[in-house]
């Protein structure tokens, strides 16, 4: 054996060491690749979850909006039947009463009848809007016309014509209202002030 058969590397050694390295780099592409992989698929089963939470909210509150104004369509037809019972009370007198005992059983009626629908105005979350002496708000009245009034200050409701409701926080009718024209001027009071904090929906 020569000085030169030990200088040469042994291909076999050669082989094998640069296979191993070859194998490690091609494993450690692999993990990496892999766990890219699973970064990626990570990252969208997050957002397929987060749009799917955002589905069913958004069917929650739907079907809230649903139950809380269902019966919007029905309480705007019955509203005229409330303004009908409230004419006929009002034209009521007290020399009527007492003096016919079949008028005074009609009249006692009507006044049931009166007292259960606002109940069940009530129970459904539906309220009458009555703005006498109030400042004209647009979001709840609709001005039908002007009156002077030297004692209110002007934009003051003076007479309701016909009383507004409202289902909840959603606008059913407007009261329809006049308003003072002239009169003493009420800086003090702004045209919000009276319903300072309270918003309604009335696109409904």
């Amino acid at each position: 054996m020569t000085s030169d058969d030990f200088e040469k590397p042994d291909p076999i050694l050669s082989a094998d060491v640069s296979g191993g390295a070859s194998e490690s780099l091609s494993a450690e592409d692999t993990v990496a690749r892999l766990e890219k992989e699973v970064a990626d698929l990570k990252d969208r089963l997050l957002r397929a979850l987060a749009e799917t939470e955002n589905v069913r909210r958004r069917g929650d509150r739907e079907r809230e909006e649903t139950a809380k104004y269902a019966v919007t369509g029905f309480a705007r037809d019955v509203l005229p039947v409330a303004d009908n019972l409230g004419r006929a009370l009002a034209a009521i007198g007290p020399e009527s009463r007492g003096k016919d005992p079949g008028l005074d059983a009609l009249i006692a009626g009507i006044e049931l009848t009166d007292r259960d629908l606002k109940t069940t105005f009530e129970r459904n979350g539906i309220r009458r809007i009555d703005p006498m002496g109030e400042r004209f708000d647009h979001n709840f009245h609709q001005a039908m016309m002007e009156v002077e009034d030297p004692t209110k200050a002007p934009g003051t409701v003076v007479q309701v014509l016909q009383a507004g409701y409202v289902l909840r926080d959603r606008l059913l009718r407007p009261a329809m209202v006049a308003v003072s024209r002239g009169g003493k001027s009420d800086a003090a009071v702004e045209p919000e002030a009276q319903d300072a904090g309270h918003t309604v929906d009335t696109k409904a």
